[in-house]
């Protein structure tokens, strides 16, 4: 099922109550026109603008691949979106671990939390508008559209291999960026990327961790 509305503050965390209380059961989403504080990566609020796509949804572990590691499981979630924008001949690319670009400038998201059996993720993107220092999609689509289109996609169950071949060739962009570690930016140029999806920089292996 997925719920249409109009503002909230968090897609995510409306989402996440609701599971939490009963009120809702996978498979299940909710799409808002306007959020007015969106949960970003780090604890830190997602600013999103009007008409941008505030999308989560919830998912039982059991209806996924079996072979995805939990902790790349935001990995997992993105690249899916990633090939589903790129289908339709968007040039956005999923920068490690979880954050989506258009060359070199962040146009979205993907943050993951999990309660008990249940996945419950959350994507923003910047559809129509974006701070100066980001930038919007390529590609003109409208909120209810992707949310639609990416779940018909999830669907399909790719397995963990199918998207780790794919996004292992595409780690490469991400060298020219850096990532938090331990809350400090560090950088991906020499990073290697493991088959878990996680990331050894400077002798240190880290996960997604969103």
């Amino acid at each position: 099922m997925i719920e249409f509305i109009d503002s909230t503050k968090s897609t995510q965390l409306d989402l996440i109550e609701a599971i939490k209380c009963g009120v809702v059961s996978p498979p299940h989403a909710i799409v808002a026109k306007f959020q007015t504080a969106g949960v970003g990566s780090r604890g830190n609020e997602w600013k999103s603008l009007e008409e941008n796509l505030h999308f989560s949804f919830c998912v039982s572990s059991k209806d996924l691949p079996n072979d995805i590691p939990p902790n790349s499981i935001s990995i997992y979630f993105a690249y899916i979106m990633k090939e589903y924008l790129s289908n339709l001949g968007s040039k956005v690319w999923l920068k490690w671990p979880n954050d989506l670009y258009i060359n070199d400038k962040k146009i979205g998201g993907v943050i993951t939390t999990k309660i008990k059996d249940i996945y419950i993720c959350g994507i923003g993107i910047n559809l129509a508008k974006s701070p100066i220092f980001a930038d919007k999609l390529d590609i003109s689509l409208t909120q209810n559209s992707i949310a639609m289109g990416y779940l018909e996609l999830l669907k399909n169950k790719f397995s963990w291999k199918q998207i780790f071949s794919k996004f292992l060739v595409e780690f490469e962009k991400s060298r020219n960026f850096t990532a938090h570690v331990d809350d400090k930016e560090s950088s991906l140029k020499d990073a290697v990327l493991l088959n878990d999806g996680s990331v050894v920089i400077n002798n240190k292996k880290v996960y997604s961790l969103r």
